[in-house]
């Protein structure tokens, strides 16, 4: 998946990653996507419930070696 911006979240526990992920959206023009990388596993559903709320749409998720990855698309 491609992806515009990358965010490293890995180590922040919640509500951290949210935060983060909030401000690099905002730098991002609509459509662009914004690859994401966590390692606290409450992110899962908090970045695909926040996703949702905020009119983005979350691509797709993945996990390697302990390491989620998410890719929103700005709306």
């Amino acid at each position: 998946m491609n992806s515009d911006k990358v965010l490293d979240a890995k180590g922040l526990a919640c509500p951290m990653p949210i935060v983060k992920t909030r401000k690099a959206m905002n730098e991002l023009q609509t459509g662009q996507v914004l690859e994401i990388h966590v390692t606290d596993k409450g992110a899962k559903a908090d970045l695909a419930a926040w996703s949702r709320s905020g009119g983005h749409e979350l691509v797709e998720t993945a996990e390697e070696n302990d390491i989620l990855k998410f890719w929103i698309r700005k709306g």
